[in-house]
């Protein structure tokens, strides 16, 4: 019995031990499920926070790409347009250096002429002293032979010998005197020339105190004047400028009498403007730059005046002064470009007369350098451009001729005339110079008035823009010896009475007419 009871709980032991193994198996099987479970939730919620997590970092990935790129952009466009900048200077440094090296192979060739004028005369003076010792050797011979002469025979020989003398020292003062009055001649035909090239005519292009700047836009308007004004006020303060908005659709207007302020203000507009960033820290920066950069700008243009007229070895600082006529008008008339014509017309008239044509255009282009001196210096600016001349290592005859261009000097030299008649040349022809439509046509009226006021006269007409006046005479009342008097008295009394710059001819008209009919 009590082994039946054993064996019955061992097999109930040996039920329950296979019970818990087998139910241990169901728990583990369904944990495993419920952990496979969960590692797959785990893995998707992974898989979806990497995703997002991979949409946020390409999001922010372009939009830093972006940011760079238009980072980029700006820092190429600002590149570009340095490399334009640089590309022009470039190229004007290019046609600079070009110039030079054409104006040094015309001196080059001009040396070699020289060169070879010189290997000439040396040939000449060769044959002179060839010449001059056989002279001496047949008078040496002449004088032996004499030693041996008779009296009478020697005294004819010295009279023979004196006749041949005087007769080539009679030659010889015949010749001094045909070549002094062809001197003479020569100088007075120079001054009728010098005063005939003073009725040339031509162009000339007249300046304005206003400078014009396009916009892109007229909502650029709003940006130049900023939030109550301050970008125009920090302008107008750095520049001195007076900046104009008006109307007028896709520009503005800088005004001033300062040429060299205006140019400054329109290159600083025009950047600022290209730049697109307008605020006063910004215009600030760029004026100021400009301002730096005005004067390589102003003796690059002096340069490009000298090379072009073919000036050689002048002074850096009155290249720098050259520069500066571009920026300087008188009577509306830019200083440069009628500086470089009474250049070139002096030039032109020094080569009809056999001149040195260096020292004319050298004179005729610093003839208004005193304009540009500053307001420092005492003195008209005829003479304090001829002290500046003098101090920069100008010779004599350019400093006088700049001296004496206003006739406030005598003239030293013809050089001196031929300034002054190419600058009056340029400065006094019709349209050169502002006049008002008032005092012009008063002038006109004022110089038919003086010749109306003469007896005789029948009508009179101011011509070529109040530089020639022609007279018509009555011919009963007028002779014709009266005539040439009375155009010799009316130019007379237009000079004692009118202002005017140059001269005015008067021509006196005096017409006969015999009239008869054949039946």
């Amino acid at each position: 019995m009590s082994i039946l009871m054993i064996l019955g709980g061992v097999g109930i032991c040996a039920v329950f031990f296979f019970l818990g193994i087998y139910v241990n198996q169901k728990l583990s099987e369904a944990k495993l499920v419920s952990s496979e479970k969960l590692a797959q939730k785990i893995i998707q919620e992974a898989q979806k926070e990497a995703e997002n997590c991979k949409k946020s970092a390409s999001i922010a990935v372009k939009e830093e790409w972006y940011e760079e790129k238009l980072k980029f952009e700006k820092e190429t466009v600002v590149k570009r347009k340095d490399l334009d900048r640089v590309e022009k200077r470039l190229v004007e440094k290019e046609v600079t250096l070009d110039r030079r090296h054409t104006l040094l192979l015309d001196k080059e060739r001009e040396l070699v002429t020289k060169e070879k004028n010189l290997g000439t005369k040396e040939k000449i003076v060769r044959v002179k002293a060839e010449r001059l010792d056989q002279l001496i050797k047949e008078q040496t011979e002449r004088l032996e032979r004499i030693s041996i002469l008779s009296p009478e025979e020697a005294k004819t020989e010295l009279l023979r010998n004196l006749e041949a003398e005087v007769r080539n020292e009679a030659a010889t003062y015949i010749k001094d005197i045909r070549d002094k009055a062809k001197d003479n001649a020569k100088k007075y035909a120079t001054e009728v020339i010098a005063q005939a090239v003073q009725r040339c005519a031509a162009a000339q292009v007249v300046d304005s105190t206003i400078s014009v700047v396009a916009l892109p836009g007229d909502d650029m308007k709003g940006r130049i004047i900023g939030r109550e004004g301050r970008n125009i006020r920090t302008f107008e303060n750095l520049t001195g400028v007076e900046v104009i908005i008006d109307d007028t659709p896709g520009a503005v207007s800088l005004s001033s009498f300062d040429p060299i302020r205006r140019e400054i203000a329109r290159i600083a507009m025009e950047r600022l403007i290209a730049d697109s960033r307008i605020h006063p820290a910004r215009i600030e920066e760029v004026v100021s730059k400009v301002k730096e950069e005005m004067g390589e700008i102003i003796t690059a243009g002096g340069e490009e005046a000298v090379l072009e007229l073919g000036i050689i070895g002048l002074n850096s600082e009155l290249v720098r002064h050259v520069g500066k006529m571009k920026y300087r008008t008188s009577y509306g008339q830019n200083l440069l470009q009628h500086s470089k014509e009474v250049a070139y017309l002096a030039g032109l008239m020094a080569q009809e007369l056999e001149l040195e044509v260096a020292t004319a255009k050298r004179a005729g282009l610093l003839h208004d350098l005193g304009k540009v001196a500053g307001i420092n210096l005492e003195g008209s600016h005829a003479q304090i451009g001829a002290d500046i001349a003098r101090r920069y290592g100008e010779s004599d005859i350019v400093a006088n001729a700049v001296a004496a261009h206003h006739e406030e000097v005598p003239p030293g030299s013809l050089y001196a005339v031929l300034v002054e008649a190419a600058d009056a040349l340029s400065g006094s022809r019709p349209g050169a110079r502002r006049e008002s439509i008032e005092a012009y046509i008063k002038r006109l009226e004022n110089l038919e008035a003086i010749a109306n006021s003469f007896d005789g006269v029948e009508k009179a007409f101011a011509i070529q823009a109040g530089r020639e006046i022609r007279i018509v005479v009555e011919p009963e009342k007028i002779s014709d010896f009266q005539a040439q008097e009375l155009a010799a008295t009316t130019a007379k009394k237009i000079e004692q009475e009118l202002q005017y710059p140059g001269q005015i001819k008067v021509t006196v008209i005096r017409e006969t007419r015999a009239v008869e009919f054949a039946k």
